[in-house]
């Protein structure tokens, strides 16, 4: 089965200015975990619920005011619809990320979820996403300047 059969192509993205109220509300209306940040069309990161809560709620910024461009994951994994679900899955579970954002040439054309594997995919195929799901829970080394004292 390939990704262009289970990911989400209706993606909900925002510009970097887009204040951190603004992606929340628009996560909570839409009842997802993440928001694209894209710029002039093109892919500068995403925003997920767990980003504002221990990137801005934690830290007390403002959520009115501050920018998702401040606090968005920069560092994107991306992959293509037509990659095999086993190859985002390996992807996913050794990057140890629940998200995944779909290009094609070189535009944003959907993204994929662990949940979209577990649920979409063919039942032969469903194991993939419990080996991600376990490799992704795994705990990661902390990131530097992550903890604080």
């Amino acid at each position: 089965m390939k990704i262009r059969e289970i990911m989400t192509t209706d993606v909900v993205s925002v510009p970097s200015s887009a204040t951190i109220m603004e992606a929340a509300r628009l996560m909570r209306d839409a009842d997802i975990g993440d928001v694209l940040i894209q710029d002039s069309n093109q892919l500068m990161g995403i925003l997920t619920d767990r980003d504002i809560a221990c990137r801005a709620v934690a830290e007390g910024l403002d959520c009115a005011g501050a920018r998702v461009g401040d606090i968005m994951s920069r560092d994107l994994f991306t992959g293509m619809p037509d990659w095999d679900v086993n190859s985002a899955s390996d992807l996913m579970a050794e990057e140890q990320i629940r998200r995944l954002p779909i290009m094609e040439n070189g535009k944003l054309v959907g993204i994929v979820s662990l949940g979209d594997l577990a649920v979409d995919a063919e039942p032969t195929q469903q194991g993939v996403a419990c080996d991600a799901l376990e490799e992704i829970s795994k705990p990661a080394m902390p990131r530097l300047g992550a903890i604080r004292k």
